[in-house]
């Protein structure tokens, strides 16, 4: 059952919701600023040569390794999400009201964006790559592509950080989130680009001022957090018991 709550005003406009907004903004142009940062230096100490299997990993380790931070660094104030998606999948699961998770939104997008924009500036009008799918490769299929890894992304998520039985394994959220990033990107990178988050595709959309085929990186991650939220929220989080009320043989 899905448990998006709608919430008040009130909470959204808090001190303590504004720190979360601010902490959001923060860890997520890190984030963006490493992980694009890392693909335009590819770019220029190859003279703009396709990305090869080697670029390929270092990308990879560059985004894993940034989220991490970045997931560490907001995660005590804001629960360190860094991404639409995630939002969307916690909000689905009941762990974020829709007023609060519209400004995480705003916060991530802003940060993203400015990190592009960062970017963009700092590395003297290098191009920003955006994400798109690979030539040959239909949009839908990239969009089945972004469901797929989203859900494995949020579902880590909700296992390692969201679910009240993670016990110490809670610890070590931001290594598994990180982890799971680096390898989907590994995974999809030459196919839909293995985006995951739609503030990651929207901020190099506004520094390049290229939107075609951006819709792939919302509807695709969107899905995919949200199926995550309401398959490990519903089944396993909303199984749970007290332990004087469980059954044992």
């Amino acid at each position: 059952m899905v448990k998006l709550a709608i919430g008040s005003i009130g909470d959204s406009l808090s001190v303590g919701s504004f720190k979360a907004y601010l902490a959001e903004f923060i860890a997520t142009l890190l984030f963006v600023f490493a992980g694009v940062g890392s693909a335009i230096a590819y770019g220029k100490l190859t003279a703009g040569a396709a990305l090869d299997p080697a670029g390929l990993v270092a990308v990879a380790v560059a985004h894993a390794l940034a989220l991490f931070v970045g997931v560490s660094i907001a995660a005590n104030i804001s629960g360190g999400h860094l991404n639409p998606a995630v939002t969307f999948g916690l909000a689905v699961g009941g762990h974020i009201t829709i007023l609060s998770g519209i400004f995480y939104w705003v916060a991530q997008l802003l940060g993203a964006s400015v990190a592009c924009l960062l970017l963009k500036f700092v590395t003297c009008g290098l191009a920003v790559p955006t994400h798109s799918v690979a030539a040959g490769m239909s949009e839908l299929a990239g969009v089945v592509m972004e469901i797929v890894i989203t859900f494995a992304l949020v579902y880590t998520v909700y296992a390692t950080a969201a679910d009240p039985k993670k016990g110490s394994l809670g610890t070590i959220a931001p290594i598994a989130i990180g982890f799971i990033v680096g390898a989907n990107i590994l995974a999809a990178g030459p196919f839909s680009g293995g985006s995951m988050n739609p503030a990651r595709s929207f901020g190099p959309a506004v520094a390049a001022g290229d939107f075609s085929g951006n819709w792939v990186y919302w509807v695709g991650p969107l899905i995919g957090g949200g199926l995550a939220g309401l398959i490990y929220g519903d089944v396993f989080i909303g199984s749970y018991q007290p332990v004087g009320a469980q059954d044992y043989p």
